[in-house]
């Protein structure tokens, strides 16, 4: 995709969930119409614009273009990056496992990394964004401890992931050479104590109450829902 970019900040987006489960179709509506309004990009598999609009909100809201800014887990498909670059931000990084190696859109870098070791010094980034990639077998403790290490004090951290309150069957499946797994509200809870215990702090209380499960997997016969969390160092 060739990234363009014609001068100006964009407007902070209207809608704001720090830290909340994805509760109804039409929550993913509203996301939508708010990326159109915005002019930006919109992601194929409509429930995910809903948590990339919260992770750009976050990042936005509280850090200017000059900001240094990764995401963590990164897909050549994913619209966290080019939205930020879409925004006047010009460094931006990107790693995943599956890179074999470095790559550049734009001022974009996707480069092979390891989001619970990576080659970043500490303090690196101002703003870090994980979408969708901690339900992949990555061990929490390691990733948060990893996160909050090349996180800059007073930086911010998004996270979401799939998600029911409830648990969710998903016994002998897997996906990626690793279980498929859905968190539900014990896990999650015990995910924020473990990111509290390095350092990470909630930016809000956390709602993880959800009503439909909006996210469908076809592949595996599951339905779910997402939740994002919004932490700051």
């Amino acid at each position: 995709m060739r990234l363009k970019w014609g001068g100006g900040r964009r407007d902070v987006p209207r809608m704001d969930w720090p830290n909340k489960a994805l509760q109804t179709q039409a929550d993913v509506d509203t996301a939508i119409a708010e990326v159109k309004r915005l002019r930006l990009p919109i992601r194929d598999d409509p429930p995910k614009n809903w948590d990339t609009l919260a992770a750009l909100h976050a990042v936005v809201s509280r850090t200017g273009p000059d900001a240094v800014v990764l995401d963590a887990g990164a897909e050549m498909y994913s619209r966290f990056l080019p939205w930020m670059y879409l925004y006047g931000y010009r460094r931006l990084f990107g790693i995943n496992l599956v890179f074999d190696r470095t790559t550049r859109r734009g001022s974009i870098r996707y480069e092979p990394g390891d989001i619970t070791k990576s080659r970043f010094a500490d303090g690196y980034f101002d703003a870090i964004a994980c979408l969708s990639v901690v339900e992949h077998g990555v061990d929490l403790n390691r990733y948060f401890a990893e996160m909050a290490r090349v996180l800059k004090p007073g930086g911010v951290l998004v996270t979401s992931t799939d998600y029911f309150e409830t648990p969710t069957d998903t016994r002998g499946l897997v996906a990626y050479g690793k279980p498929i797994c859905v968190f539900n509200r014990a896990q999650m809870e015990e995910a924020i104590a473990t990111a509290a215990r390095h350092g990470l702090v909630l930016t809000g209380p956390a709602d993880l109450t959800t009503r439909d499960r909006v996210v469908r997997w076809a592949q595996y016969d599951l339905s779910y829902s997402f939740v994002v969390l919004t932490m700051t160092r």
